[in-house]
């Protein structure tokens, strides 16, 4: 580090000191080491000694080791750990061995592709000579037939492996047959609806392979969660082994726990976390420790990188020594690799960056980590807290509380904090609304043969005879009798229309916003965004920050997809406000959850979930003070899903729970219920917490009596209301038993969130599963 001394200094002065929590000291590790293997070809031996790589770690060699048995393996040790060379070391000795053999490499962003060949053509440069291609959306028409047909390892993404190369599978013969590992990096990435639609891929990529002779094997890398190895055998569908013994040596790391000092002690206000964390960012670059900030919103990112190269510009003359860039989504693509570059090569000292640099993108070797609030979940702190310290060497990391309930909570019990195991991940590929969807796309690639579903060798299993039964009542498939009775009978694809294009992996869509800077006539693409981000942060009269410049937004053409802006130079930055909004559609089936008495209703039903951006506050820079207000005249953002109403009335157990208690211990009530199922319903449905929406109401305007909507935040729905339907009551006794298990006294963020009322939420939980 840029010395331990400035450190401590930086720990121990006034500034800092006073509101310091916790400062703990993670001790350093020693590596483990194996030796290369014997019988390891010598052009690698040679290649990873040039690199300085004189031994394995022990996780390196332990999952070659069982690779060479033919397992299947998950390896799961901390960030900057060398886990790129357990999958590149046995993909290199099979293309080494076999001059025919082909490897897929999978990732979930087009950065890390790009990481991933910078690092592999490094390798292949010191004398293996093995032709490495990239094929997503960026790659040029020109390279993609060289790629498909000489390409050694293919680099690609699951986005374009279900819409871009399964589909037209013909043209891959070559690399198909020849097929002998898939990598899936950051496989912790793909959970929730995400995870059971890229488990779908990976079934269609296995029929695939099959089809043309090959079977390939899998070797996944996670982050640590709870579950490694139940999580990656979900994902391919195949016995997985787990390595989980990391080798790799650890400096000594330094987790600091700082809450902002108070600046009104009436109403409890704190300084700004990004005020905060800014001025941490600053005295540990001017100690000369390089430093990224996360900041949890686009907004945040430009504008805390804005405070700090003004503050630094005030105290360097000449500012050519410290250079701090924003790193985000929506830049473009030769501005993400020249940061990403910066900071391999050290031209860029301080990076603040949204979670974009949260995956495991080889940024080269940082020595401090600040966190401004908490990103979500524990995984996601120790994976932004993992960015320090890459190199070996020693390291901070600083955790910036905000305001928010659960931050003052971690602030308050810091001890919870480091005891809190990592989440698990789930997914469930056999949800029928997904199925149905790839078992389309399936069918348009090969036929289904009655056969492999009745003898258990089709990858989708048995609940592919159900899905193609449905799809054939639906008309878009056909089912042939084969000579051989009905045990050969296929199933062909039966519709004129291409069904992968009609699948997105992901909710948002895919068509982005492209951002021009039209000042003195330059029609320049400067950036992009999504489109439902688009209208929160770039409507007219926004201000638009991208790297540091500031732009006036003259118009938002949201259906021909382009913002025109112009420099600007302005003491405000924008921010919308969004208001979300719940309409009923059909009450397609009505519940009642019977116990003793009956507990609650529920209607199943379509809703519409519409936000809108209305008005925009024009926040004053460095003092953060609201400055004004703005009308914002933009279409609603619509998604029409399915959702669950939990009914609550006079006549129910829960609804006389309710009216015992004044207005607002209800709302507390079902605001705790609310959380407690946004955290349980998961476990149940195998979703992750982003895939469902809650929303309570006291007093709903549609039913007139308190309701509580769990709703499906993916267009259409994915089926997780359906599932849990039925459900309600095991769900119930689920979160009433975790209520009464909490330790707590008040409510925390592992039972009706802080700050709210677990009394008021345990009797209504009481009432709701009574002798369930």
């Amino acid at each position: 580090m840029g010395g331990r001394e400035n450190l401590e200094r930086i720990l121990e002065s006034p500034e800092f000191a006073p509101n310091i929590v916790v400062n703990r000291l993670l001790p350093a590790e020693e590596g483990v080491f194996a030796p290369f293997p014997a019988d390891l070809d010598g052009r690698i031996a040679a290649a990873l000694r040039r690199r300085g790589i004189e031994q394995l770690y022990i996780h390196q060699a332990g999952v070659r080791e069982r690779v060479r048995e033919g397992k299947n393996v998950v390896v799961v040790t901390p960030t900057a750990s060398g886990k790129t060379l357990c999958y590149n070391l046995p993909c290199l000795e099979a293309l080494l061995q076999d001059e025919n053999a082909r490897c897929l490499y999978l990732f979930p962003t087009k950065a890390l592709s790009q990481d991933q060949q910078a690092e592999l053509n490094g390798i292949s440069g010191e004398g293996l000579n093995l032709k490495i291609a990239t094929y997503d959306g960026d790659t040029p028409e020109s390279l993609r037939v060289s790629a498909r047909d000489t390409g050694r390892i293919i680099i690609s993404n699951p986005d374009m492996l279900h819409a871009g190369i399964l589909p037209n599978h013909p043209k891959w013969i070559k690399f198909f047959s020849r097929l002998k590992f898939i990598v899936i990096d950051e496989a912790h990435a793909y959970r929730g609806v995400l995870g059971s639609h890229v488990a779908n891929v990976i079934r269609r990529l296995r029929r695939v392979a099959a089809f043309y002779g090959a079977s390939p094997q899998f070797i996944l890398c996670s982050a640590t969660i709870a579950n490694p190895k139940e999580l990656a055998g979900a994902l391919i569908g195949l016995p997985v082994e787990l390595e989980d013994k990391n080798g790799a040596p650890r400096g000594e790391k330094r987790i600091v726990l700082y809450n902002p000092p108070l600046v009104d002690t009436v109403q409890g206000i704190r300084r700004s976390a990004v005020t905060e964390s800014r001025r941490w960012m600053l005295a540990l670059l001017k100690a000369g420790i390089k430093t990224i900030l996360f900041a949890h919103s686009r907004v945040k990112t430009e504008v805390a990188a804005s405070y700090v190269n003004e503050d630094l510009a005030n105290i360097f003359t000449d500012n050519s020594r410290i250079r701090v860039e924003a790193y985000r989504g929506g830049l473009l693509p030769n501005e993400r690799r020249e940061i990403e570059r910066g900071l391999r090569e050290g031209d860029i000292q301080g990076v603040v960056s949204t979670n974009a640099l949260e995956l495991g993108i080889d940024i080269g070797g940082l020595d401090a980590s600040v966190v401004a609030g908490f990103p979500g979940s524990f995984n996601s702190f120790w994976q932004q807290s993992g960015r320090a310290g890459r190199r070996g060497g020693s390291s901070v990391s600083v955790f910036v509380a905000t305001a928010s309930p659960i931050d003052q909570f971690i602030m308050n019990d810091p001890d919870w904090f480091f005891r809190k195991s990592a989440e698990e991940g789930r997914l469930d590929p056999d949800n029928p609304y997904i199925l149905a969807d790839h078992v389309k796309c399936a069918c348009f690639e090969l036929p289904f043969n009655d056969e492999a579903i009745a003898s258990g060798k089709e990858p989708f299993g048995g609940a592919a005879g159900e899905a193609l039964a449905f799809l054939e009542e639906a008309g878009v498939v056909r089912h042939t009798q084969g000579p051989r009775g009905a045990a050969a009978g296929r199933w062909h694809w039966a519709d004129r229309s291409f069904p992968a294009e009609g699948i997105s992996l992901r909710s948002a869509t895919a068509d982005n916003v492209v951002i021009i800077d039209v000042t003195a006539g330059r029609n320049a693409v400067i950036g992009e965004m999504d489109g439902p981000s688009a209208k929160e942060l770039i409507f007219p009269n926004a201000v638009y920050i991208h790297r540091g410049r500031q732009y006036m937004v003259e118009a938002l053409d949201i259906e021909n997809r382009k913002c025109l802006v112009r420099e600007a130079d302005v003491n405000y930055f924008t921010d919308g406000l969004v208001k979300t909004d719940i309409k009923v559609l059909s009450e397609d089936e009505v519940f009642t959850y019977m116990v003793e008495e009956p507990a609650a209703g529920g209607v199943l039903g379509d809703v519409l979930v519409r936000s809108q951006v209305a008005k925009f506050k024009k926040i004053r820079f460095h003092t953060h003070e609201n400055i004004g207000y703005g009308d914002i005249v933009l279409p609603e953002e619509e998604t029409q899903t399915r959702a669950l109403v939990l009914l609550f009335g006079p006549g129910h157990a829960g609804g006389k729970a309710l009216s015992a208690l004044d207005e607002r211990a209800a709302g507390a009530a079902l605001a705790g219920a609310g959380t407690l199922i946004r955290n349980i319903a998961p476990v149940f449905l195998l979703c992750d917490p982003r895939d469902l929406g809650i929303a309570e109401r006291v007093r709903d305007p549609h039913f007139g009596i308190p309701a509580l909507y769990i709703y499906d935040k993916y267009p259409g729905g994915t089926g997780l209301a359906e599932s849990l339907a039925p459900r309600a009551l095991p769900l119930f006794a689920a979160i009433r038993d975790a209520i009464r298990r909490c330790p707590c006294k008040s409510g925390c963020p592992s039972c009706v969130g802080p700050g709210g009322n677990k009394r008021a939420s345990a009797a209504f939980l009481d009432a709701l599963s009574r002798g369930v």
